[in-house]
């Protein structure tokens, strides 16, 4: 999608601290983080929302979390524990419309949902 903002970080038009990444999947710091860590962990595949998600994409979906596990136990969240939080649609919160997990962390998490 070529106004997508993601996309262009995945394709390296804008920066950011990337903190994982292999051929499916990039993980990056949130520019604008609800907790000590924030992460966004996103699909390179171009999938607006959890309701595009299809069968094929299950495996991709499996992966990131398997990535969102390697991060956890990279930063010695693994034992202390970590929010992951997936908005889908403008109402529930989703800002960009390209799949996106927030993985936070770093402090006791209180009731409040991010954007």
């Amino acid at each position: 999608m070529e106004d997508c903002v993601f996309c262009k970080i995945i394709k390296g038009e804008i920066p950011s601290e990337k903190v994982y990444e292999d051929d499916e999947i990039i993980a990056f710091k949130d520019i604008h983080p609800a907790a000590p860590i924030h992460i966004l962990v996103i699909p390179k595949k171009h999938i607006a929302t959890l309701l595009e998600v299809s069968e094929e994409d299950s495996y991709l979906i499996g992966r990131i979390y398997q990535v969102i596990n390697k991060l956890a136990k990279d930063m010695g969240i693994d034992q202390s524990g970590f929010r992951v939080i997936v908005n889908c649609g403008r109402d529930a919160g989703q800002e960009v419309m390209h799949i996106h997990f927030h993985m936070l962390a770093g402090r006791k998490m209180g009731p409040k949902i991010v954007g």
